[in-house]
């Protein structure tokens, strides 16, 4: 491409709006979605299944660790709050992120964790930071309170009444 081309190109796309360059959804693409049907019953699954293991998880943390120390009851409230979240499915973006990172933390730690652990193996460790980190891309889905409070809504205006002048 010629130094002329590329400056044409710029140009054109300088006197374009942005909605004309990147399309009319591009502004859609920003947010997370929430997909109906068999694509969202999958993305209740896989919410269910985290936020079970990571609830269970937290709880053994919590409850029956054999040292209490700061990080066990920290990583324990943390587990136990974003399976919550992530069962009933609100700010689920956020949540299976921090569901991701105590998973990471503990994948990588040299001792295990204090508590009894779900994750013994590596695998199921990994499997779990991946499942997270999917729900955290592709969003809560149909079948959440995150769809019903900051879903798409159809917003009925009604038609203005005028006074006929008289």
């Amino acid at each position: 491409m010629s130094c002329i081309a590329a400056r044409q190109l710029l140009c054109s796309l300088a006197s374009q709006s942005w909605v004309e360059v990147l399309g009319r959804n591009a502004l859609q693409r920003l947010f997370s979605t929430f997909p109906g049907g068999r694509p969202g019953s999958a993305l209740f699954l896989m919410r269910v299944a985290i936020g079970v293991i990571a609830s269970a998880q937290g709880v053994l943390c919590l409850f029956y660790s054999d040292y209490r120390t700061i990080e066990v009851v920290f990583t324990g409230l943390v587990l136990s709050l974003c399976g919550a979240c992530l069962l009933i499915g609100i700010l689920t973006p956020l949540v299976s992120i921090f569901v991701v990172l105590v998973g990471l933390a503990n994948a990588l730690s040299w001792p295990p964790m204090a508590a009894r652990n779900l994750f013994d193996g590596k695998l199921s460790t990994f499997e779990m930071i991946v499942m997270a980190a999917a729900i955290s891309l592709l969003g809560p889905g149909a079948f959440s309170l995150d769809a019903r409070l900051f879903g798409r809504h159809k917003i009925v205006i009604p038609p203005a009444f005028r006074r006929p002048k008289s």
